[in-house]
């Protein structure tokens, strides 16, 4: 802000100088009072003058609708949406998000920083306003192999960065507990530049809890229980409540907001893709779940947007006063958050579902042709186990979470896997895609349903391989070959032919279509899958798919180096003992 800004708000504001937009007749909720009072809304060069009766330039009645702060999502992978940065802006914002804090580890996993700079420069063409978190864990662990390696010194090439709001998700926790060298020094990237760091600590309680929590990292999105969740409140930790397409943890959550703990409760999405986004919206689907359970809907609104901001040192936005930013979103009621207008910093930018301002795009070019495969081939698919007695990953519903289990599987003569169709066990595949290395690790999948064909994705969290399921070794082959000519993204393959596809040339993550276009691919792919190809209806294919090689996620998961307990924090054999 410049001194004649601040003169010109503090004239507003005291009535000597019309306000640009005035919105009258609205219900202001006060995150700070907890008090609902009827007024008008007086806004100038994008900062809210006051709350009373002025003279505006432009006057825009609100007929009596309530009135709170912009929606901040605490934590989301813009990369989950399958979106770029532009459109998922043109979906959040008509449903109130003003703000998303965006941890792009998924593109920065595959391209390294030149990834973190085109998400950098396509977010300034959105009106969502995108806060950054510098990614902390590239790759996640140790145990797999990214398109980059991050660690403290490269960091610190984009720590001071003004579109950096923090340190992402910390998800070496084993690290941070054990206090590992390297971890030490991203860490102290953020004690030297007083930069938040978000968290991600999935089971960890106790002393453990105590050692992580002890660096002062501010919030996590991993609570399985009502008790981890109070137990990582009680240690100073802001709790967010996760609902996106994978991962759903609110209705579960909620039980545990008390009047006591509810101002370190926060909301986040963590994935949301098109088609939850176009049916249920994004956080006033949140609030209508809060306030169904029974919750306050003004706390409610308060971990939708001031307690954001008091978790991440965001000090300039998150409340309806005088001096704060103009996010501002209109809605019908404190039951359904009905959006109608939303304005970012000042300026109309939805209305009754449309997004108002052109849409204009960053160019991709920096970010495109990212898969790169070794010699491959369907010799690197056969198994050769030793026995048939093997570990197996187990879908879990509702989660991305997973069961280590064992089976008995046919093998053939040279120890081969044969599938058994009468048992929902299959063959997962994952190959590296980065470096041209050649790895391909393969286990066993059960609960996913696939009878028929092959499904291959280059979305596999975190280091974002490719990943692939089937019926057969011949369809597996042939989608990840026809995965790698379209330069990623996800192909569905039956008796040697595509199906169906969705190119994804950003990075092999995101689409370079609009949300609607992404929403009408995903549908054909999800209704393809189950039908054509006998996936399990209670399965996500696609989203179920990415996550089953992310080795910080119990129990047990698939890398390209090999079958991965994550209990045990080590790589197991095929063969169970």
């Amino acid at each position: 802000m410049t001194k004649e800004s601040l003169k010109n708000l503090i004239d507003v504001a005291a009535g000597r100088v019309p306000a640009d937009t005035l919105i009258k007749n609205c219900k202001i909720v006060n995150v700070f009072s907890g008090e609902i009072t009827e007024g008008n809304i007086a806004l100038t060069d994008g900062m809210i003058a006051g709350i009373g009766d002025y003279e505006a330039k432009n006057v825009v009645d609100a007929e009596g609708a309530y009135a709170a702060p912009g929606f901040i999502d605490s934590h989301i992978h813009i990369e989950s949406s399958y979106l770029s940065p532009e459109e998922l802006g043109k979906l959040l914002v008509p449903h109130g998000g003003t703000t998303i804090i965006a941890d792009p580890h998924e593109i920065v996993n595959v391209c390294g920083f030149t990834g973190l700079s085109y998400m950098i420069d396509a977010a300034k063409n959105t009106k969502l306003d995108v806060k950054y978190m510098l990614p902390s864990c590239v790759p996640a662990t140790v145990f797999e192999n990214s398109g980059a390696v991050i660690d403290a010194e490269k960091m610190k090439e984009f720590i001071d960065n003004e579109a950096i709001l923090g340190i992402g998700e910390f998800m070496d926790f084993p690290g941070v507990i054990g206090a590992l060298d390297g971890d030490l020094d991203k860490l102290m990237l953020s004690k030297e530049t007083g930069k938040p760091v978000d968290g991600h600590a999935p089971g960890v309680s106790g002393k453990a809890l105590n050692a992580y929590s002890s660096t002062r990292i501010v919030a996590d999105h991993e609570c399985a229980s009502i008790e981890d969740m109070q137990n990582k409140i009680a240690c100073g930790m802001y709790v967010m409540l996760r609902e996106g397409s994978a991962c759903k943890d609110l209705q579960r959550l909620i039980k545990g907001v008390t009047s006591y703990n509810a101002r370190r409760c926060i909301l986040c999405s963590d994935d949301r893709q098109p088609k939850t986004i176009l049916k249920e919206g994004h956080l006033d689907n949140h609030l209508r779940m809060c306030v169904a359970e029974g919750l306050d809907p003004i706390e409610v609104l308060r971990m939708a947007t001031i307690n954001a901001c008091e978790c991440f040192g965001i000090k300039d936005r998150g409340a309806i006063a005088p001096g704060y930013r103009a996010d501002i979103v209109l809605f019908d009621n404190l039951k359904d958050f009905n959006v109608g207008k939303v304005w970012v910093e000042g300026e109309l930018c939805a209305d009754n579902g449309k997004y108002l301002p052109e849409i204009k795009k960053h160019s991709i070019d920096a970010v495109k042709g990212s898969v790169h495969l070794a010699d491959f081939s369907k010799e690197k698919l056969k198994m050769k186990l030793k026995n048939n007695k093997v570990n197996v990953i187990e879908i879990l519903p509702g989660g991305v979470v997973t069961k280590k289990a064992t089976a008995v599987v046919d093998v053939d003569k040279d120890g081969n896997f044969i599938r058994n169709p009468e048992i929902d066990i299959v063959k997962v595949s994952v190959a590296e895609r980065h470096h041209a290395l050649g790895n391909v690790a393969n286990g066993f999948l059960a609960g996913y349903g696939i009878k028929h064909g092959a499904i291959a994705v280059t979305i596999a969290h975190d280091s974002h391989n490719i990943i692939a399921v089937g019926a057969s070794d011949d369809d597996m082959e042939f989608a990840i070959k026809a995965l790698a000519e379209q330069e990623g993204g996800i192909v569905l393959v039956k008796d040697g032919k595509v199906i169906e596809s969705m190119p994804m040339p950003i990075a092999g993550l995101m689409s370079d279509q609009s949300g609607e276009w992404v929403d009408e691919k995903l549908s054909a792919i999800h209704k393809l899958a189950h039908e054509e190809l006998g996936v399990n209806e209670s399965v996500e294919p696609v989203m179920t798919l990415t996550f089953m090689s992310l080795a910080v996620i119990p129990e047990i998961k698939l890398t390209d180096m090999g079958l991965f307990d994550v209990t045990k924090f080590e790589f197991i054999e095929l063969e169970a003992e």
